[in-house]
């Protein structure tokens, strides 16, 4: 059997070289996408802000949930991920959140305080839309108590970290790979619609990592990106019971500041 070469070997030892070179020149991308409670609730900077009154809470509750409408300007950064010839885009569906919205109705419909829960389709609400939007909403629905829900969701893509080297006689092949995080979080604001004032707030927050080759990277990263709300949303319903745990007890230990009807 003929033994490789001394100029074989060189080369090998070049070609990791160059792989070593390549592995560590690693581009990133990112992408963000974020809504706000306080843009939606005073966009108007100018203005002051009107100071809350005493909430009256007629028991049992209605309740409204609803999306922060707008997507507070996506941006993204680093290179561009191109799957199948289109840049990868985030979607947050009407259909996704009404299905996040349905999880978290189901869990409170369970409280004897609360009567009944309303959905809130995205097109009642508009950007900027504020306090007079939730007023017509109280009105339309026949809610007192809303929950407001705000997103942020981040993605990072570090190209050619999970690459795969194969070896063979003539050198090597290096396949590049994708190695995907997402951070997302849900923030539940409760507002009192009538009195303007905030009852209390819960966040919920997740983390999902993955592998994807560039042809389904955008594939993969819708995926992540429904996965890490879904996470982010049981984590904000844990989160919820907590808070409003906490401000029932504040409500019997500040009677001056909330009126309880039964």
């Amino acid at each position: 059997m003929k033994r490789p070469s001394i100029s074989l070997f060189t080369s090998s030892l070049t070609s990791l070289f160059l792989v070593t070179l390549i592995s560590g020149c690693v581009a990133v991308g990112s992408t963000k996408h974020a809504t706000s409670a306080v843009d939606f609730l005073y966009p108007d900077t100018k203005n002051p802000v009107v100071a809350p009154g005493i909430p009256v809470l007629n028991l049992p509750l209605r309740v409204g949930i609803a999306f922060i409408p707008g997507e507070g300007g996506g941006t993204f950064g680093g290179h561009n991920v191109v799957a199948g010839g289109m840049k990868s885009r985030f979607i947050l569906s009407e259909k996704i959140k009404i299905n996040l919205m349905k999880e978290v109705a189901e869990h409170f419909k369970s409280y004897s305080f609360v009567k009944d829960l309303q959905i809130i389709p995205s097109a009642d609400l508009t950007p900027g839309g504020s306090f007079a939007n939730l007023d017509r909403i109280r009105s339309v629905y026949g809610v007192d108590i809303i929950a407001l829900l705000a997103y942020d969701q981040a993605q990072f893509t570090d190209e050619g970290v999970a690459s795969l080297t194969y070896w063979t006689l003539i050198g090597a092949y290096v396949i590049p790979g994708e190695k995907n995080d997402t951070h997302t979080m849900l923030d539940a604001v409760i507002y009192d619609i009538k009195s303007r004032k905030m009852l209390f707030r819960a966040p919920g927050t997740s983390q999902t990592k993955s592998k994807a080759t560039p042809v389904n990277i955008a594939e993969q990263l819708r995926a992540d990106s429904e996965m890490g709300f879904d996470k982010a949303a049981k984590d904000m319903i844990v989160n919820l019971d907590e808070q409003l745990a906490r401000f029932r007890e504040k409500v019997k230990e500040n009677p001056a500041e909330f009126r309880v009807v039964k």
